[in-house]
């Protein structure tokens, strides 16, 4: 198992993995997570620049040169009001269902949160879907932790 950056050339191997993540989000919560149409096609120009952007973090992991898993983050302006200019954002985590427990999830993650430590950010967050206790126990084992709830109202 390796993991390293990504390259524009690993994108389109990352694609079916997007398109796993947005399934399985539409099962777990239809009315937050319905997407359009192939949304990977979406992902396809903006995992691209991640890819070439220096102050993005996009790390793929192979298996006998295969894309098993991707971590996606960038780093995004806050609003004016609070101290932190920008911080570091956990986009996307994936490792295809053969390949999870081996601690690629961890691994990705901790490169990530190296990454930004170089970049100088302070802060990194993410959301993860309110079903996904995997995902939670992982990013906390990382050292995050709660900092919002989101909430949702159908009208």
């Amino acid at each position: 198992m390796m993991i390293r950056p990504a390259t524009a050339s690993d994108v389109p191997n990352v694609l079916p993995l997007v398109r796993a993540i947005c399934e399985l989000h539409e099962q777990w919560d239809k009315a937050r997570f319905k997407t359009i149409e192939h949304p990977e096609r979406m992902y396809e120009s903006w995992l691209s620049d991640r890819a070439n952007d220096e102050r993005s973090v996009f790390l793929v992991a192979e298996h006998e040169q295969q894309v098993v898993g991707y971590i996606v983050c960038t780093i995004e302006k806050e609003i004016p009001i609070y101290w932190m200019p920008e911080s570091g954002w956990v986009h996307d985590l994936w490792v295809d269902e053969t390949y999870r427990n081996e601690g690629l999830a961890t691994q990705m993650t901790m490169l990530a949160i190296e990454r930004f430590k170089e970049l100088g950010i302070k802060q990194i967050r993410l959301q993860t879907a309110a079903a996904n206790e995997i995902a939670r126990k992982l990013f906390e084992s990382c050292g995050f932790r709660v900092a919002t709830v989101e909430m949702l109202l159908e009208l």
